[in-house]
Order: C-alpha cells, then sequence, then structure tokens
C-alpha cells in the first residue's frame, strides 16, 4: 500500500529551525516528485516548496525563500523540508505529497498525500 508519513514537526520558537521528513513505504520515491504544502487555520493550503524526481529543480514559495530547504535522499526513499528563521505565520500543518513525473508543481494537483505534521512557531 502507498504511504507518506510526514515527521519532525513541533513546537519551536520565532528564529528557531525544524526539519521535517516525508518517508515512503510501499513504492519508490525515485520516479516521484515531491511536494511540501501548509494549511494554518481559516486559510487555503498553499504550496511551500517542491522538488523533482531527480532533485536537480527545486521551488519555493516566496514567502520561504531563503529560510526553507528542500532535499532528498532517494536511497533513503525520504525527503526532508529544513526550515530555518521560522516566524509564527508559519504555523500551520504540513503535508507532504508526491506524484509520478519528472517536474514538480506548487499547486496541489499530487495524487498521494501524507496526513500531515503540525508546525508551531510562538514564544
Amino acid at each position: 500500500q502507498l504511504q507518506l508519513v510526514e515527521s519532525g514537526g513541533g513546537l519551536v520558537q520565532p528564529g528557531g529551525s525544524l526539519r521535517l521528513s516525508c518517508t515512503a513505504s510501499g513504492f519508490t520515491l525515485d520516479y516521484y516528485a515531491i511536494g511540501w504544502f501548509r494549511q494554518a487555520p481559516g486559510k487555503l493550503r498553499e504550496g511551500v516548496s517542491c522538488i523533482s524526481s531527480s532533485g536537480d529543480s527545486t521551488n519555493y514559495a516566496d514567502s520561504v525563500k531563503g529560510r526553507f530547504t528542500i532535499s532528498r535522499d532517494n536511497a533513503g526513499n525520504t525527503v526532508f523540508l529544513q526550515m530555518n528563521s521560522l516566524k509564527p505565520e508559519d504555523t500551520a500543518a504540513y503535508y507532504c505529497a508526491a506524484r509520478p513525473s519528472l517536474d514538480c508543481t506548487m499547486a496541489s494537483t499530487y495524487p498521494f498525500w501524507g496526513q500531515g505534521t503540525q508546525v508551531t512557531v510562538s514564544s
């Protein structure tokens, strides 16, 4: 059964860092582009970052550029989202998603989704 599991969320103070992981089971991520999305209460889901299946191409929302870094370890079947200089407005549930494609997109057009991990940035 194809499954994505996010981990690494938690409570962090403003300016702190977290690293989110997205681990796949039931399939290999080698041929899948991966996107990270987030949704805060009362807000629409938004694309945060994405990475191509090869890892050669990445994309970031303007709100996280320079602070977040996406990477992948295909051997470990895992994609990471390193989040630095976190702000209260980064507080949201974070989801990873996969699609069988070379190229990634910041649109929510991914067929496979994880259950999410909560990130709370607060002092």
